[in-house]
């Protein structure tokens, strides 16, 4: 099995992918290179705790196998995207420990497949690589993926499958907690879709505010963006609230919960044939009397994370990145 994480400022989503059932004898056979995790058995989302230890968060992620009778030791893989830094060194601890697996961290130098035409490539998120690799993968080309978080971002693909950019706003929770906090007398409110937009009370008048006010948002954003990329740019929602989002937008026509956790296993897939060359090549260069063993270059990945040596100089920060000319 794959364990996949996003660790945002806010929450961070787990999942869980293993093999897809074979269904004849000849996929039985299948080579390492087929090797896939494309059934995503279980997901959670939890609270981002900057604080929590190693073990706090080994009880919690157990604690979370064992409600979906999963088993630990089943885990041969793990891939994390995290925009928290200060929590980066206690989740590997926490993988090395409780699962017995080196995580691979979605970062400058992993072979992502997706070229990116930011000024400084090193500046994207990880979570927003990841969005954009999956949207394109699952949806084509151009896209526009809208990820409702701690802060909105809207990460745009061009019809090649290159990031070109993208804008990041406040996302609706910080928004909420600035209207709460600076206000004396208005309490706070759940944010939801209100039944009309004109309220007949306080609590009605800053939902409705709350919600259409940040629908404008995300609509004239994407709107101004499909201006310059085209009426036929696929626009796909992901996050917490994007459902929420999602069935009120003019232009969101696709929410996809897991949109990000399927674009970390891709990234997760394309970084293994990267280890096989590697095991390939140490495997050629021993003596004529093992080469009886070049077959274990074939097996599936195990637990350590695909090996970033070996890729391209293009490949940095992001794989196949280019340098605009100024």
């Amino acid at each position: 099995m794959l364990l996949v994480l996003d660790v945002g400022n806010t929450n961070t989503v787990l999942g869980v992918f293993a093999h897809v059932a074979k269904v004849n004898a000849a996929e039985a056979v299948l080579s390492a290179d087929a090797v896939r995790y494309e059934r995503l058995v279980a997901n959670w989302r939890v609270a981002t705790i900057h604080t929590q230890t190693v073990d706090e968060y080994g009880v919690l992620f157990r604690n979370l196998f064992a409600m979906d009778n999963l088993e630990p030791s089943g885990i041969r893989g793990i891939v994390i995207s995290s925009v928290v830094p200060p929590v980066d060194s206690t989740l590997r601890q926490v993988c090395e420990r409780y699962f017995n697996s080196k995580p691979l961290f979605i970062e400058p130098g992993v072979k992502t497949g997706m070229p990116v035409q930011y000024d400084n490539p090193a500046e994207v998120g990880a979570d927003r690589i990841v969005n954009s690799v999956a949207a394109y993968e699952k949806y084509g080309g151009p896209c526009i993926s809208v990820d409702f978080g701690t802060a909105t971002t809207f990460d745009c693909v061009s019809p090649k499958g290159e990031y070109i950019g993208g804008v990041i706003c406040p996302g609706i929770g910080i928004s909420a907690e600035a209207l709460f906090g600076r206000t004396a007398r208005l309490q706070r409110v759940d944010i939801r879709k209100p039944a009309r937009v004109i309220g007949t009370n306080t609590v009605a008048s800053m939902q409705s505010g709350l919600y259409y006010g940040y629908l404008g948002l995300v609509d004239g954003v994407i709107e101004l963006l499909l201006k310059e990329m085209g009426k036929d740019t696929k626009v796909v929602a992901t996050g917490g609230l994007a459902s929420l989002f999602g069935s009120g937008s003019k232009y969101i026509k696709t929410v996809d919960d897991l949109l990000t956790l399927d674009g970390l296993r891709i990234v997760w897939e394309r970084n293994l044939p990267v280890k096989r060359e590697a095991a390939s090549v140490k495997t050629k260069g021993a003596t004529a009397s093992k080469h009886s063993d070049a077959s274990s270059a074939n097996e599936p990945a195990s637990s350590t994370p695909p090996a970033k040596a070996g890729l391209p100089d293009d490949s940095k920060p992001w794989p196949g990145s280019k340098s605009r000319s100024r």
